[in-house]
């Protein structure tokens, strides 16, 4: 099966990210790690994922920093989607806040994250596919 979906895990703790990098490889999906917001904004610019998994508590670039930088880009990486993946106490607010397509709490269960993330890449391809048209 071709892999045909990007997806970038922004997550400081080793475990979650590799747990999150290997079940979104599970679903053929293309993944790449970052562990700060500041190294993701760089791989943005140069590998252009479906959606992105955003933890907010992050070194150097905290996830409120990566995504305000983020929407500022003169570029296609501005418009992709953010799924926060946080601990966060009122990270629903946050991610209304961060304008975000989805929240999931962590501890996380891994049928809603991979749900989830197919959900909001679906929604990202059949709104360009109608935007193409």
């Amino acid at each position: 099966m071709p892999i045909c979906k990007r997806a970038l895990v922004i997550d400081d703790a080793p475990l979650v990210a590799r747990i999150l990098v290997e079940t979104l490889e599970d679903e053929s999906y293309e993944v790449r790690h970052a562990s700060t917001g500041q190294d993701a904004l760089t791989l943005i610019e140069e590998w252009l994922p479906d959606v992105i998994l955003l933890d907010l508590m992050l070194p150097v670039m905290d996830g409120w920093a990566f995504r305000e930088a983020q929407l500022k880009l003169a570029t296609p990486a501005r418009d992709v989607p953010v799924i926060v993946v946080s601990a966060t106490r009122e990270f629903e607010v946050r991610t209304h806040e961060l304008q975000a397509a989805a929240a999931i709490s962590k501890p996380f269960d891994l049928d809603e994250v991979i749900a989830t993330v197919d959900r909001v890449v679906c929604a990202r391809m059949d709104g360009g596919l109608a935007n193409a048209r």
